[in-house]
């Protein structure tokens, strides 16, 4: 038959152009090459030779092709292990008040809110999504993004590593109200003291916990990369003006400032990020 569409020949893999005269294999909706027709000692016209040619190269360079072609990166997604933990605590609250009160249960579930340290984990998980989403906008051959990786042997998560052109930026996401603030006491005849501040509250314990993460990435990148710990608060008072600052080694800022300090430049060119990235979300699975 004469084709309508362009195919190729499932025996040798020769592109057959539209028109072309051809066989067409009903049971395989398939089709193949006329030659393939002919009696075994037939030669074949130098057309079809230089098809034949063309295919088995073809066929020779695809294999090493395809073993080229990068595998994908799971990046995670962002809040997921939070927002997790939030439904299981949930579908439990309304398991037990369902079984305490087979006939007000859903009345009570109604009028009642979830427990604080419930509703805490949606607060969180999202903050994480919020954030996920504009860092993921930030993504390029210089920025690549990994959220929610979980810590091995631990239940343990880092929120969001950035691996950027001039190093890797783990990145912990905050919904608190209030201003953030740097305390410093001491620094002559004791010895100095910073502590981070969001309104009134003692927060110095997030930093500590930044910087235990900061700590493995730097272990599994190696010396050579630069590896610092940031601090984003999504909801905080933040003035008009000025506002970040940080806090023993880790950035204490907003997302907007967040994503202008991905951007910056650096030493990391997009091959050296992308290996970044591969060996970092190998160590770091998502959660």
């Amino acid at each position: 038959m004469r084709l309508r569409y362009a195919g190729v020949c499932r025996v040798c893999d020769a592109e057959l152009p539209a028109k072309t005269e051809a066989v067409y294999e009903r049971a395989t909706k398939s089709v193949r090459c006329v030659a393939h027709d002919q009696p075994a000692d037939e030669a074949a016209t130098p057309e079809v030779e230089t098809q034949h040619a063309s295919a088995e190269a073809r066929s020779a360079v695809a294999p090493a092709a395809e073993r080229a072609e990068p595998e994908l990166v799971d990046s995670g997604v962002a809040g997921a292990s939070a927002r997790r933990e939030f439904e299981r605590r949930k579908a439990k609250r309304e398991e037990s008040v369902r079984t305490r009160h087979p006939k007000l249960g859903g009345l009570i579930l109604a009028v009642t809110d979830d427990p604080q340290s419930t509703r805490a984990w949606d607060t969180g998980a999202i903050g994480e999504e919020k954030l996920g989403k504009g860092l993921d906008a930030q993504a390029g051959d210089t920025v690549r993004l990994l959220h929610d990786r979980r810590i091995p042997r631990t239940r343990a998560n880092i929120d969001h590593i950035a691996v950027t052109a001039h190093g890797v930026v783990v990145i912990d996401a905050k919904r608190y109200k209030g201003r953030p603030s740097l305390r410093v006491e001491g620094g002559i005849l004791r010895p100095r003291v910073e502590r981070l501040m969001v309104g009134s509250r003692d927060c110095s314990k997030l930093v500590d916990g930044v910087l235990k993460q900061v700590a493995l990435v730097r272990d599994i990148v190696g010396e050579d990369v630069r590896v610092r710990g940031a601090l984003c608060f999504l909801d905080a008072d933040w003035p008009l003006l000025g506002g970040d600052f940080t806090a023993r080694e880790v950035r204490v800022l907003w997302p907007k400032k967040m994503y202008k300090h991905l951007q910056q430049p650096g030493p990391l060119d997009a091959a050296a990020v992308d290996a970044l990235h591969r060996r970092l979300a190998a160590a770091l699975p998502p959660s």
